[in-house]
């Protein structure tokens, strides 16, 4: 989808329906969350077709259907710095952690973090200036992007349509959720488009207003 100079392109993982973004720019490009093959073989494909250069990986958050690209995409890309909050970085090298350990999957990320998604701080793609949110709740440290030239955010499994992210995982925080959704989310313009972790696009004055999780 376009925003502008923006571009923003969506793959979805099958098994976990997880979706991992290729967002760009006058040939620069970040990659949101990559999962399992084939999705990221797919993504890879779409970068390389688009002749893209990938200046960053950056994780929402470290569950492992968030996490289970990353490796692909830094082998194609290996100039691409990995973005992850500190919170969550431990997910990276721990199969328990990031949850394929529990799943039978138990796979960790050999690429290290080359920055901290700290909240307050800003990311440059191009001339498009994002910020970090604070969406911690679903994980230890969950993160949102916020580029409002665009109009839009990467909320990873924070915010869905219709839903929030679950917190029955260990290190999840329902109410640390709540809180967090509607101190750095909720406060943002109606029209702003949210691309979730799963799941269709919404919009914060959608979510606002018909969620059933935040309109107590």
């Amino acid at each position: 989808m376009k925003h502008g100079e923006l571009s923003i392109e969506t793959f979805v993982e099958d098994s976990f329906g997880e979706n991992a973004y290729v967002v760009s720019t006058e040939g620069r490009a970040w990659v949101i969350d990559p999962s399992f093959p084939p999705q990221v073989h797919q993504l890879l494909h779409f970068v390389s077709s688009s002749k893209l250069e990938v200046e960053k990986i950056v994780l929402t958050h470290g569950h492992a259907d968030h996490i289970a690209g990353v490796d692909f995409v830094h082998a194609a890309h290996p100039r691409a710095e990995l973005w992850i909050a500190s919170e969550d970085a431990i997910m990276l090298t721990d199969a328990n952690a990031n949850l394929s350990g529990p799943y039978g999957m138990g796979f960790t990320v050999q690429t290290p973090p080359d920055g901290d998604l700290q909240p307050g701080i800003k990311l440059q793609l191009g001339r498009f200036s994002w910020t970090v949110l604070d969406t911690s709740g679903h994980s230890p440290g969950g993160r949102t992007l916020y580029c409002a030239e665009a109009g839009v955010v990467l909320a990873g499994d924070a915010l869905f349509a219709g839903s929030i992210g679950r917190t029955d995982f260990p290190g999840s925080d329902h109410y640390r959720l709540i809180r967090s959704i509607r101190e750095n989310l909720l406060k943002l313009p109606d029209e702003t488009v949210v691309y979730s972790g799963h799941g269709p696009i919404t919009t914060i004055g959608k979510e606002r207003k018909f969620n059933p999780f935040l309109t107590d």
